[in-house]
């Protein structure tokens, strides 16, 4: 499992304080909201709104908030006024980081955006600089419970993954993009719970860094996640176990 999906996984693991829950669930509302605009209200025949609501439901967003994030698609001015955008920049030790925004004020975000990423060490870059360093594949996150990590791998690629990445708690599963939804729904009816099923941007390879270098890239990529217009953040960092295990026993 790569360094950055495991610093995602422990900060699901630690859980959120009800003001960092709660503006998830206003990003997560946002991202339905921009789904339904694009691609209409059915989820059936609306594949990104979709993988939106069940991205909202894995987070335990009530019922009743992703349906008003679907009824403010139509005619909300917030909603049609949002945009997407893409920034990339370089962090501590020449990590590539590409941050995924959804703005109704784009200078205003790629303001704060260039602020955290001087602050914390590293630099906004050029559009293109970074991205052909990742690629858009399907991840699902399936814990380990009671059961070997090996056993979930295997049926993993019996439900069509293209690749596995085996933990001692957790397997990573890969798809492609399209074939997301139906490897999930074939590791649930065979009983294996899922942690989260998301298109991301997967990084092609990773930068190992040192403690130092680890811990200024964790800080900087969490300021970026807090940022209201930030929507996604992508790392093709490393990082150490021994950063990551201290990192995991501080308090949100």
């Amino acid at each position: 499992m790569s360094g950055h999906s495991k610093w995602s996984q422990i900060k699901r693991q630690k859980g959120v304080v009800d003001a960092r829950r709660g503006q998830l669930f206003t990003k997560l509302g946002r991202e339905i909201s921009v789904a339904a605009r694009q691609g209409g209200a059915d989820p059936d025949s609306n594949f990104r709104l979709r993988l939106a609501v069940q991205k909202a439901r894995d987070n335990n967003m009530p019922q009743d908030n992703i349906e008003r994030a679907i009824k403010r698609a139509t005619g909300d001015t917030e909603a049609s006024a949002l945009t997407e955008a893409a920034y990339e920049g370089y962090g501590p030790g020449g990590t590539a980081i590409l941050v995924e925004v959804l703005t109704d004020n784009r200078n205003r975000t790629v303001a704060d955006v260039r602020n955290v990423f001087s602050k914390g060490g590293g630099s906004l870059g050029e559009s293109g600089c970074v991205a052909w360093l990742f690629e858009s594949r399907g991840l699902i996150i399936v814990p380990v419970e009671g059961q070997q990590a090996e056993d979930v791998a295997l049926a993993a690629i019996d439900a069509g993954a293209d690749d596995v990445q085996v933990e001692d708690d957790a397997v990573e599963v890969y798809t492609k993009p399209e074939t997301l939804e139906a490897v999930r729904r074939a590791l649930e009816d065979g009983g294996l719970p899922v942690d989260s099923a998301e298109v991301s941007l997967v990084a092609k390879s990773t930068v190992p860094l040192g403690e130092k270098e680890a811990v200024q890239t964790l800080k900087l990529l969490d300021r970026l996640e807090e940022l209201d217009d930030v929507n996604r953040v992508y790392s093709n960092a490393d990082f150490p176990d021994s950063v990551l295990a201290a990192y995991s026993g501080q308090a949100v």
